[in-house]
């Protein structure tokens, strides 16, 4: 009685239901691949699926925390390309890694901060401001260094020893037999998480999300909330900009493209709503593990690169249909004023 109590308490949340959809997919995707191909769950390939997962999961976090407020991040790959480009580019002239990836995360910040004032303070479409960014920090990729990707991060001997340091903290250490990627990936949800279902800021973006007017009218600041949504986006594409620049041992120009949809993706996929005021991280972690997995176990049974993006594309809108199949009890359209009416921005933080 206990545990089925707890279940109904969990189920009854606002979000869960789609959790538990998603966590039920991720199983079955599982145990299919596994018959599929048994070395799919060989400790070596869990351990480096493990570690394909992290950066989804911090990206995920990314677009969860703007999509709840009702607006959209696509700087988020180009963020990641200008984090990875620029710590490099500063590594290989000689500069302690530390150092590098402070001034890294300075100019990802600076970025967040843009956004949140374009949207909120400017009143532009997030659409249009953040396509604004993602084609600015997507050229300040290339020039950093002269339109090239940059040479190993480790041939300069001053700080050789430095960045291998570094690179062991950031991706290829291990504890306990778990990447050190995978724990980085569940402190940022552990604390993002609690921000959001503990913390006035996290109230503020669900009540935001689901009616900016009334927010407004309760005393929400909408430029501050909307500027931190922002902010925390590109925080979590910074690091994951810093553990691809760890992974490669050099920056690359095109790093993190099509991250964007890989954040829209972890986040849809675990339940967040495009419409805003509706979601839980925890769906986000789910999603982001469903489309990792999928990307795995689809090379482990040989499919073909285009055959893959065909079965993401399909699953990705299944999961939005599922959600609203499970809140509308039937298949329809519903509008946005609707959504509003029947989203609660105080359900998530009870």
């Amino acid at each position: 009685m206990k545990n089925e109590s707890f279940l109904q308490k969990q189920l009854s949340k606002q979000g869960m239901r789609q959790v538990f959809t998603i966590l039920f997919g991720l199983i079955v995707l599982l145990v299919a691949f596994s018959i599929i191909n048994p070395l799919f769950l060989s400790s070596r390939n869990a351990a480096n699926l493990s570690r394909q997962i992290a950066p989804i999961i911090m990206i995920g976090i990314a677009q969860s925390f703007v999509l709840m407020t009702g607006n959209i991040d696509l700087s988020i790959g180009s963020i990641v390309g200008m984090s990875t480009m620029m710590s490099a580019t500063l590594m290989t002239k000689g500069m302690n890694p530390w150092t590098a990836s402070l001034i890294t995360m300075g100019a990802s910040l600076l970025v967040g901060l843009i956004n949140g004032y374009l949207v909120a303070g400017f009143r532009l479409p997030p659409f249009i401001a953040t396509l604004g960014t993602m084609t600015i920090c997507r050229g300040i990729a290339q020039i950093v260094n002269g339109n090239y990707n940059t040479g190993a991060i480790n041939t300069i001997p001053e700080t050789a020893e430095a960045v291998d340091t570094f690179r062991n903290i950031f991706y290829y250490g291990r504890i306990g037999g778990i990447y050190n990627t995978v724990y980085i990936a569940l402190v940022m949800f552990l604390i993002f998480n609690f921000v959001l279902l503990k913390t006035k800021t996290g109230r503020h973006i669900y009540a935001l999300g689901s009616n900016a007017e009334a927010a407004r009218l309760s005393g929400v600041s909408i430029i501050k909330t909307t500027t931190v949504a922002y902010v925390v986006s590109a925080f979590c594409s910074c690091i994951v900009g810093i553990i691809q620049c760890c992974s490669a041992g050099m920056g690359a120009m095109d790093a993190g493209n099509s991250y964007e949809m890989y954040g829209v993706a972890a986040s849809v996929m675990g339940g967040v709503s495009t419409l805003g005021g509706t979601g839980r991280l925890i769906g986000t972690l789910v999603g982001a593990c469903v489309w990792a997995t999928l990307q795995n176990g689809l090379q482990f049974a040989n499919a073909p690169v285009a055959l893959r993006n065909i079965i993401i594309g399909i699953i990705v809108i299944v999961a939005v249909l599922l959600d609203i199949i499970i809140r509308n009890k039937k298949p329809r359209l519903i509008s946005a004023e609707n959504q509003e009416e029947k989203s609660s921005p105080g359900d998530d933080n009870k």
